[in-house]
């Protein structure tokens, strides 16, 4: 029997969630497709990138997306990692983000690089499961407070389809079953190594107390209470060191705490050996996620150094590196090069670059970000949208959808029309609007 387990995050409506992928099919790109419009250029060499690396080939190498703010740099990264698999990681970074006086800047690199390594490794553990039939619990009296009661011990009867039995468990495993909310009618798992207990839901065959309820609804497990089961994890490499640093498993790694604090080399050499041995087994095997670098030029000469040496590594990810910046100084020297990194760097890097987006695109993705944030627009309210994306920002225009929808419910209606765009501009002005107002009044603005 095989279990997927694979941590999921938080999602919500984000300024990239409607990206799918890069809408490109046997190698061409198509106008519009998976959230894209325009770019069929640098979307066609992003799609090369990922045969690259589906077929091997991007060992010791790394992507640059450059071009002008807002023509669609970060969502390239994110159509680059939809575009290899739903459990690939995607990280994403600032290069302003690896300054810190609590960690080195390697040390915030590594962990970045490191989480963007998937590792899908399957795991057997011997587990009780069944529905419980019969739960009691003993309380006493708390050793340091003895008018505070803790449970000590409890009985606990576990029912399948072919099977019964009652155990006597300790303070430590009741306590867990008490804190996770399992009663009477519940299906556990209670690991026999650890005593970990998972509560997998409702069973049907249970006497239902409420007509409504939230708890999942499962079938009564067949078979043995006692039983093996494969357990599938989808963890990264940062994952593995954090766990091999408290000395646990990759079980506890799922339900077990612990501080995080830096890393030492020797752990996370440890950690690459025994991957490579799982991988040689068949035990385990790689997911090579992406790592994003949003404002490479952020980064200085140190980091750019260690980047470099780590793009050679045999577990690195696909790293992703974007700029908008043209001629700059590199941090750290007072030379001036190309996105403001060093030549050294640049000459092993496949560049993409990107475009402004024509009115024709700048409609299209106005009316992607409506569908993808429920906003309905009238055609006088796109066409003014679009005509404020073409001569003031693309950002801007879409910022301004969710206002526009704000001011159209305050009059009453669903939908939103040109006077609660022009009303929404003049609320929320644009970068250029804003420039020319400290322009007006520079004289009494703080300097």
């Amino acid at each position: 029997m095989s279990v997927s387990v694979s941590a999921r995050r938080f999602e919500r409506v984000g300024a990239h969630s409607h990206i799918k992928g890069l809408g490109v099919r046997n190698g061409v790109a198509l106008p519009v497709a998976d959230g894209f419009v325009g770019q069929a250029e640098a979307r066609r060499a992003a799609w090369v990138v990922v045969q690259m690396i589906k077929q091997g080939k991007m060992a010791g190498r790394a992507v640059l997306i450059a071009g002008p703010p807002g023509t669609g740099k970060t969502a390239l990264a994110v159509a680059i990692a939809r575009e290899l698999g739903e459990d690939t990681p995607f990280v994403a970074i600032s290069g302003s983000e690896i300054y810190s006086a609590e960690v080195k800047k390697t040390e915030v690199l590594t962990r970045a690089l490191r989480s963007a390594i998937g590792v899908r490794v399957r795991e057997y553990r011997r587990v009780y499961e069944g529905m419980v039939k019969k739960l009691e619990v003993r309380f006493d009296r708390h050793p340091y407070n003895p008018w505070y009661q803790i449970p000590v011990e409890g009985v606990v009867t576990l029912k399948t389809a072919s099977e019964e039995r009652t155990f006597t468990v300790d303070g430590a495993i009741i306590s867990e079953m008490l804190a996770k909310g399992v009663s009477e009618g519940d299906v556990v798992w209670i690991d026999e190594e650890t005593g970990r207990v998972y509560k997998v839901g409702r069973a049907q065959a249970a006497e239902r107390k409420y007509d409504l309820a939230s708890a999942k609804l499962v079938e009564l497990p067949k078979g043995p209470i006692l039983k093996e089961k494969e357990f599938v994890h989808t963890v990264t490499l940062h994952d593995l060191d954090l766990m091999h640093s408290r000395s646990g498993s990759i079980f506890s790694l799922l339900f077990g705490g612990g501080e995080e604090r830096e890393i030492p080399p020797d752990v996370r050499r440890g950690v690459d050996e025994t991957v490579k041995k799982w991988v040689d087994e068949g035990r385990a095997e790689l997911l090579p996620g992406v790592l994003f670098i949003d404002d490479v030029h952020m980064l200085d000469i140190e980091a750019f150094s260690f980047l470099s040496r780590a793009m050679e590594s045999d577990l690195a990810p696909i790293i992703v590196l974007a700029s908008n910046r043209g001629f700059a100084k590199i941090r750290g020297t007072d030379y001036e090069a190309p996105h403001g990194m060093p030549l050294d760097l640049l000459d092993r890097l496949l560049i993409i670059e990107t475009r402004p987006y024509t009115r024709d695109e700048i409609r299209e993705i106005l009316k992607i970000r409506a569908a993808e944030e429920k906003v309905d627009l009238e055609e006088e309210a796109l066409e003014l949208l679009t005509e404020i994306g073409a001569e003031k920002s693309l950002r801007y225009a879409v910022q301004l959808l969710t206002p526009a929808k704000i001011l159209a419910s305050e009059r009453g209606s669903e939908r939103v029309g040109r006077k609660d765009v022009e009303e929404a501009a003049k609320l929320f002005v644009s970068v250029k609007d804003s420039a020319a107002h400290l322009k007006q009044y520079e004289e009494i603005f703080l300097k």
